[in-house]
């Protein structure tokens, strides 16, 4: 059974046929220092410590393991949430910003630049910037800003500047493209806090670690090695956390992406934003648009290791139409009392409509991530009432 790849000093970002670094070479030192400080940083007890309390004291983990038993008694199946909606900000978002604005401090960086799409990726990082005395840049869709106007409110609160990003789809992948460029311009004074486990090396390991305190955290907590593991997908860095601590078990992993942006199932191998995955794209290799009613699933791409993971068959993937997704939202609400993000309710879409067939048969067991919660789609959702 394929392995997640330990992180080592002299990782080449690899998996299997994915990852790597595509990057200008004005970005290759930016690249390395970071590789390196990471891995000094990671294996520095100080660091952990400190991180460590910060998720405890100020993000409030651990996020409890929710049993969901009005669902799991309708369904035939045994179905625990884990509550990541509960964390600070309200998203997985936070345990990867705080981890990489201290690195950022750590590093001598003054400031921090980050993309967006449903806008909990950039609460986050204006969160760990006012909290660390960063300069916080935000980069987000002129489409996604005018979806996501209470994040944006939370982000200019915190300090942030919110920059408009007006080309192409005007969605996350054109706000990841003039964030990158915004990090060349200022690579010896910024740090580029990505937001999700794509990217160039080291990227995809990065937020991968500081992310699988979500996968740790609900292995300890399940009573038993689940069935099935799911969570949804975009770039998929909760997806990662998640599957992280599950990876050596007989668990099965499942990630869950939009129907307009499934790159797993309707993507092919190519390169997007610094690393070889698998993305949207037409016969001449130009990455395609993807469509979803989710802010954050609106991407072409998916996580290089996501990728292998797909190739090597140790993770399933599916997609999910939007109509189901809205549906999801309604009944997790009404059954448990929780209202969950679009994003998340991708993974909890596929539950339902695979429960008790040959996917997730009667009787099965399942971890699913609440990866964020669900206020900023409040106006999505009555839109579509």
């Amino acid at each position: 059974m394929p392995t997640l790849s330990v992180h080592q000093k002299p990782a080449t970002g690899r998996f299997g046929d994915f990852g790597g670094r595509f990057v200008p070479e004005s970005l290759v030192p930016a690249c390395d220092a970071l590789a390196a400080a990471f891995h000094e940083a990671w294996t520095d007890p100080a660091f952990r410590a400190e991180l460590d309390e910060l998720l405890e004291v100020y993000a409030g983990r651990p996020t409890p393991l929710t049993p969901a038993r009005t669902l799991s008694a309708r369904l035939g199946v045994e179905l625990l949430l884990k509550r990541e909606d509960l964390a600070h900000t309200g998203s997985h978002k936070i345990n990867n910003v705080l981890g990489q604005a201290l690195l950022a401090r750590r590093m001598g960086k003054h400031r921090i630049i980050a993309e967006t799409g449903a806008g909990q990726h950039g609460v986050a990082a204006a969160t760990a910037a006012a909290l660390l005395g960063l300069e916080c840049t935000v980069y987000m869709g002129e489409r996604d800003i005018e979806r996501q106007q209470l994040n944006v409110l939370r982000m200019t609160t915190l300090g942030a500047t919110v920059v408009p990003v007006t080309t192409g789809s005007r969605t996350l992948k054109d706000a990841t493209n003039e964030a990158m460029r915004a990090w060349v311009a200022d690579v010896d004074g910024a740090h580029f806090l990505l937001g999700s486990v794509g990217g160039p090396h080291p990227y995809p390991t990065m937020v991968r670690e500081l992310q699988s305190v979500i996968g740790n955290e609900a292995r300890t907590q399940s009573p038993y090695v689940p069935d099935v593991v799911v969570a949804c997908v975009g770039g998929g860095s909760n997806a990662a956390g998640t599957f992280a601590g599950f990876i050596d078990t007989t668990a099965r992993l499942v990630g869950i992406e939009a129907a307009g942006g499934a790159a797993m199932t309707d993507g092919s191998p190519g390169v997007v934003h610094g690393a070889r995955s698998m993305v949207l794209q037409d016969a001449e290799g130009q990455v395609a648009e993807a469509e979803s009613i989710a802010a954050g699933l609106d991407y072409p791409g998916i996580g290089p290791e996501h990728a292998f993971l797909g190739a090597t068959g140790r993770a399933e993937y599916y997609a999910v139409t939007d109509d189901e997704v809205v549906a999801a939202v309604r009944r997790l609400a009404r059954a448990e009392g929780i209202i969950c993000a679009l994003e998340s309710a991708h993974a909890v879409a596929w539950v339902l409509r695979e429960a008790g067939g040959p996917l997730l048969p009667t009787g099965s067991r399942v971890v699913l991530t609440l990866s964020g919660r669900g206020d900023k789609d409040m106006a999505t959702l009555g839109a579509v009432a």
